[in-house]
């Protein structure tokens, strides 16, 4: 399996962004992908997180701003993030497991300056 993001970027805050994951390879198992992130000096976190059925969660800290859907036939996952701040600063990972091992993209850089 492998997975791949795209659409990071530097922004402002307040401003909008989003991600997209595709994964490809073999990948009729899955049933439920997600984002995490990792700012600098930080650890790696989860974002969101959303299943085949549409049952989505989120972090605290992005609840309200953030919105991750998912394309369970072409296991593709979005996230819209909107009004970005300045912590949500960080290399966003898109992430998935299968079969009891976990997989990972290799992550997109969102900067949000102040």
């Amino acid at each position: 399996v492998q997975l791949a993001e795209s659409g990071g970027g530097l922004v402002q805050a307040g401003e909008t962004l989003r991600l997209s994951c595709a994964a490809s390879g073999n990948i009729v198992g899955i049933n439920a992908m997600g984002w995490y992130r990792q700012a600098p000096g930080k650890q790696r976190e989860l974002v969101a997180h959303i299943t085949s059925a549409g049952s989505t969660n989120y972090a605290d800290s992005v609840k309200g701003r953030f919105t991750i859907s998912g394309d369970n036939v072409k296991k593709t996952v979005d996230l819209q993030m909107n009004s970005l701040k300045p912590e949500d600063t960080a290399v966003y990972y898109c992430y998935t497991r299968l079969f009891g091992r976990d997989y990972w993209g290799k992550g997109t850089l969102v900067t949000v300056s102040s």
